[in-house]
């Protein structure tokens, strides 16, 4: 088995695939990467078990075979390679040889048979989403995911899809984030996706919609180029009893989905205020940053925030030192204290993505709730914390 490839192709699909690789495993196997030589073709698997990552890029052979070689190992030799293409050799007795201009290593590679074999699933049973919209939606809901594997549910976010509107959620028990879209698709879906995976699709998603390069002038046909067009733009999910599959940019991304019952996330929304506040997005965010020079694991202290005429008061107090900040606001309400744990906020207030943001309180002991100015793409919610007499 032999095949010669461009360093800079195979370097970026190992980049990709090689986080769905074990870091630690007592199958030796998992924590390698699969080779699949069909001919010209050269398909690269990485898989855990719980996540998949399979993508195929060109090479030049004519050979077939697979074995599997060690992540850590071959993506580091690739990365220090210096030419611009490099050569892979197996022999029968799993001895690989990688060249590239007078470097030459051997390695020991290990018997394809002994890789796991990806989950099956029908292709054409399936929904396309955005992918801009996919990777906004992920990165806004993602900081609010739950760490500790207490709630093992609340590790993943959930995907609750009905009469054509789409629900991403996040819960940890401290914060709730739901990211809202309209989508052309009237069926139900409902199951809950590991943080993890999302995270690894995210990093393969187009940032921005592709725009079509050619017009349709009527003398020239340019379905493929449309097509082509739709397909970068679009990521194509499936969804089994237990898996979810993404298909992107020439990317599969498969992930075990997490089993239980999803926090009932309607009924925490709070159905009314009694102040209401309109305040600089940045501003908010740089005030907070401040207050985060005072805090750390041993000082934890709460940031004190006074929403009263027509101003955020924000003080916060540690061992280390104190601070006073204030921030033009526009306040209707009720005049009101609260206090909350900055990074818990800041996190919340750093994926809002727009200039200005509305927050929503109803006293000092209730959730805050943080919404766009116009619209309704986002609501995050975030636990204030007791705060003590000065």
């Amino acid at each position: 088995m032999r095949f010669k490839c461009s360093r800079i192709v195979i370097m970026e699909a190992l980049n990709n695939v090689s986080r769905a690789a074990s870091q630690k495993s007592t199958i030796p196997a998992l924590e390698g990467i699969k080779l699949f030589l069909n001919k010209d073709v050269l398909e690269l698997t990485g898989y855990d078990m719980e996540l998949g990552i399979q993508t195929s890029i060109g090479v030049e052979s004519d050979d077939y075979g697979e074995i599997v070689v060690s992540s850590r190992l071959f993506c580091d030799i690739i990365r220090k390679m210096d030419n611009d293409t490099v050569t892979v050799e197996i022999d029968e007795n799993m001895k690989t040889t990688i060249k590239g201009n007078a470097a030459e290593y051997n390695i020991l590679a290990i018997p394809a048979d002994e890789y796991p074999t990806l989950p099956e699933y029908d292709e054409s049973d399936s929904f396309t989403l955005s992918q801009s919209m996919l990777k906004n939606m992920i990165n806004q809901t993602i900081f609010a995911v739950a760490a500790d594997e207490k709630k093992p549910i609340l590790t993943g976010e959930l995907f609750d899809i009905e009469k054509g509107e789409f629900n991403l959620v996040a819960i940890d028990g401290y914060r709730m984030a739901i990211r809202h879209e309209k989508l052309d698709n009237d069926d139900r879906y409902n199951f809950v996706v590991k943080a993890k995976a999302l995270s690894e699709v995210a990093k393969l998603l187009n940032s921005e919609e592709k725009e079509e390069k050619k017009e349709n002038n009527g003398d020239n046909d340019t379905s493929s180029d449309n097509k082509t067009n739709k397909d970068s733009n679009s990521v194509s999910v499936n969804v089994t009893k237990k898996h979810i599959i993404f298909s992107l940019n020439g990317y599969t991304v498969i992930s075990r989905l997490l089993e239980g019952d999803f926090h009932n996330y309607r009924a925490s929304l709070p159905k009314s205020h009694s102040t209401e506040v309109v305040i600089n997005t940045r501003e908010l965010l740089d005030s907070l940053d401040r207050c985060s020079l005072l805090i750390n694991e041993k000082m934890k202290s709460p940031v004190r925030c006074l929403f009263d005429n027509g101003m955020l008061k924000i003080n916060c107090s540690t061992a280390l030192g104190k601070l006073s900040d204030e921030i033009k606001a526009d306040i209707s309400g009720n005049p009101l204290e609260i206090g909350f744990n900055c990074r818990y906020i800041s996190e919340a207030v750093r994926a809002v993505g727009s200039d200005m943001v509305k927050l929503e309180l109803s006293g000092g002991l209730a959730p805050m709730v943080i919404k766009p100015v116009q619209g309704d793409e986002f609501v995050f919610l975030v636990l204030p914390v007791r705060l003590k007499s000065e």
